[in-house]
């Protein structure tokens, strides 16, 4: 049995509203690092359902904030988040909000 690569690697990201499409190998790449770790899939399954500060993700994940800061920063670099500012009891707090709600990766 012979495998043979028909088209490149592509990645396209769906919610309801938008469907993107990236052919970009750096990008793509990203992504599948971004995935790669159980802490950041962790991060995605709790802002799903709402957005959330880091705070809150690092109470829900029982981890510091420091460490789910530089996680939701690899997830917002892969174009997998989005995250906006606030005002908060002590400064400013970054609310992540899961941007796509369907990944699919295509050969």
């Amino acid at each position: 049995m012979e495998i043979t690569q028909t088209g490149i690697l592509e990645v396209h990201l769906q919610n309801k509203a938008e469907s993107i499409s990236i052919k970009s190998d750096e990008q793509i790449e990203k992504i599948v690092k971004a995935l790669s770790s159980r802490t950041r899939r962790n991060i995605l399954h709790r802002i799903q359902e709402e957005p959330m500060d880091v705070s809150n993700i690092a109470a829900n994940l029982n981890m510091t904030e420091a460490n789910i800061s530089a996680q939701v920063k690899k997830l917002e670099e892969a174009g997998l988040i989005e995250c906006s500012y606030t005002s908060g009891d002590h400064g400013v707090r970054k609310i992540s909000s899961i941007k796509f709600n369907k990944l699919i990766i295509e050969f």
